[in-house]
């Protein structure tokens, strides 16, 4: 009868572990979904920054340097190949885009442009898009990161491989450059 007991608290035991280990890997995978559907929105705006780039250029021939480093950001963040480095990149494409911006507002003909002015619409559309996305991945991340680090969790977690995962913020450089006020030149 003892055994019995015994052999019922491991399978209880054993079933509570499988279940938390579950648990995590779901957590896990709706993680990675949501970037997914971060990632298709980023395909978007990589494709309409040549675009965005091409027509300024014909605007704003000084403003060279400023097309070159969008244009680098936009290569770093296609090239990037796992989550956190995808962040990281697109951190530097929204600052590069966001300078890009302010750019823009010291040409008046530019503005004017309807080219320039449905990719502008685009971008926007397609930022408003990443700004749900994000949310979405970042609830996600907050979820999975709580399931990792809250007990009993964190004893699974730790054995399995189960780590804490980076959230889709701003990053320092974008969040202070959008809180200085802009510089316009004339």
């Amino acid at each position: 009868m003892a055994i019995f007991i015994v052999l019922g608290i491991l399978a209880i035991l054993v079933l509570w572990i499988i279940s938390l280990y579950n648990g995590l890997v779901r957590l896990r995978n709706r993680r990675q979904n949501a970037f997914a559907d971060i990632d298709v929105q980023l395909r978007q705006r990589h494709d309409l920054v040549p675009q965005l780039v091409e027509t300024v250029k014909g605007y704003a021939t000084h403003e060279k340097e400023l097309l070159i480093k969008v244009t680098e950001a936009r290569t770093a963040a296609m090239s990037a190949t796992t989550i956190d480095g995808k962040i990281a990149a697109e951190q530097q494409l929204t600052a590069a885009l966001q300078g890009l911006k302010v750019s823009v507002e010291a040409y008046p003909d530019l503005k004017a442009n309807q080219n320039f002015l449905q990719l502008q619409e685009e971008l926007s559309d397609i930022e408003n898009k990443l700004a749900a996305s994000r949310r979405f991945f970042n609830g996600a991340t907050t979820e999975y990161n709580n399931a990792v680090e809250a007990f009993p969790g964190n004893l699974i977690a730790k054995n399995f491989g189960f780590k804490r995962e980076v959230m889709f913020d701003l990053g320092t450089d974008t969040r202070k450059a959008m809180e200085e006020p802009p510089k316009v030149q004339f």
